[in-house]
């Protein structure tokens, strides 16, 4: 086969299993509020931050296009009992409207400005007592209704008593090689968005901390806002306390500068990594062959040696197996949540100051 064909494949399978459940994606239209109400349900409320584009579908929301400024909006989602449904999978209606007792619906979705954005995060945190704030930034080939409905089930299977906030790019959600180019290139378009998210919530006397949980190519335009925050700042900033690196898409060599940029004191970082993840082995041709860092084994040299010198806490999820490497971090969120805790247990603490990372 001519190479020019070989790397044609390559892309294709690429494309194919960086798709977070592609077989099972719906039609558009779940984000129109079901007035149905069902026993033993519960709701997640996740307020929005986005560079996409305002669809003129109110079924869509936002669509995959760039938006001059950013946008925020309002969208609330019920999950079924846990008894009909399977633990660290979006059910997603086959048919529309779906149903409460076995399907993810929606309760509520509306545009907001910010100061409402922000004032709800206020209110949020006096009436429930809690004041730290959990980002999600999503990855690759994600349409807006995937993005609000997987951070949903994180934060309800992981238990998270953060208040969720949920970073959207413009990531045209379609599996061919000039939309993951596209993608990509929101990515790099969203970076000051992000930045100025990150200042807004710290800005809010009622946010005492801030984590950033970023999956796939999410983690480019993270690293990228948090090197950026911290040339402009001269650090990061004593808010945001965690970063959550997830199945990271990103040149291993790119990241070792990014990490000595932003300089100390940073963050806890730590890393979710998997050496069968395929669709970042295919990243890795596609890139050069350089070494995606969401692929390495963190007990070979020399990265076991950066690791501990930039004290980046590591968790291998090669071993727990089943489903995709690449979303295992999501799809097998309470085993993620026991090793984390586990450590903490052990005395392995994630900071000095800061041990909490668990939660």
């Amino acid at each position: 086969m001519p190479p020019a064909q070989v790397m044609f494949v390559a892309v294709a399978m690429f494309l194919a299993l960086a798709c977070n459940a592609c077989s099972g994606r719906p039609s558009e239209g779940v984000l129109i509020p079901v007035a149905v109400a069902a026993e033993g349900t519960s709701r997640v409320p996740v307020l929005v931050a986005t560079t996409r584009q305002r669809s003129s579908n109110a079924a869509e929301m936002y669509t995959g296009e760039r938006a001059g400024e950013t946008s925020y909006a309002s969208v609330t989602v019920s999950i079924p009992p846990d008894s009909n449904r399977k633990i660290g999978n979006v059910q997603w209606p086959q048919t529309l409207p779906g149903d409460p007792l076995r399907h993810f619906v929606t309760v509520s979705a509306n545009y907001i400005d910010k100061q409402t954005f922000m004032s709800t995060i206020t209110a949020a945190a006096k009436q429930t007592g809690r004041n730290k704030v959990l980002v999600f930034v999503h990855g690759f080939n994600n349409r807006f209704d995937e993005a609000v409905y997987r951070f949903a089930q994180i934060v309800h299977d992981s238990r998270s008593p953060a208040i969720p906030v949920l970073f959207t790019w413009p990531s045209r959600g379609e599996i061919r090689l000039r939309s993951y180019t596209y993608d990509r290139e929101s990515a790099n378009y969203s970076r000051d968005a992000l930045e100025e998210l990150l200042d807004t919530l710290a800005a809010n006397p009622n946010v005492k901390e801030v984590t950033l949980l970023a999956h796939s190519m999410g983690n480019w335009v993270t690293l990228e806002a948090l090197r950026a925050r911290s040339i402009r700042a001269g650090k990061i900033g004593d808010k945001v306390a965690n970063v959550l690196l997830v199945a990271p898409d990103v040149d291993v060599d790119v990241f070792r500068t990014q990490i000595r940029r932003m300089g100390s004191p940073r963050p806890v970082f730590a890393l979710f990594v998997s050496q069968d993840d395929k669709a970042l082995g295919l990243s890795e041709k596609i890139w050069g062959g350089v070494q995606r860092l969401g692929d390495v084994d963190p007990n070979q040299e020399p990265y076991r040696s950066e690791f501990e010198r930039e004290r980046i806490e590591v968790f291998d999820l090669t071993k727990v197996g089943g489903g995709s490497a690449h979303s295992r971090a999501f799809d097998d969120v309470t085993s993620v949540v026991g090793m984390i805790k586990q450590r903490l247990v052990q005395g392995q603490t994630m900071t000095d100051e800061r041990p909490d990372v668990g939660d």
